[in-house]
């Protein structure tokens, strides 16, 4: 449950950045995966392929960067790094 709840507050801040940049298409995103997310870049992938489809973000390539630091006051968290956006 944890890696839905996640996934769904990433996916938010996503179509976020989509609007604010009135984009047509997500081509790319970064993350950065922290050590207590339980997310390997593999299982990121999978879970951002279930939860894509139908959305602006279908497709996008992941670049996804897990840290190992498990005092990082980010550690539980999924950072937003950057998105690369198609505008019209």
């Amino acid at each position: 449950m944890h890696e839905a709840s996640l996934m769904k507050g990433l996916m938010k801040k996503i179509e976020a950045v989509a609007e604010e940049n009135g984009a047509t298409k997500i081509i790319s995103i970064k993350v950065k995966l922290g050590a207590l997310s339980h997310m390997s870049p593999e299982h990121f992938q999978e879970h951002f392929d279930q939860i894509s489809p139908g959305t602006i973000a279908e497709g996008a390539h992941i670049e996804a960067e897990q840290m190992t630091d498990l005092s990082d006051p980010h550690a539980q968290e999924i950072l937003l790094e950057s998105v690369d956006v198609n505008k019209p």
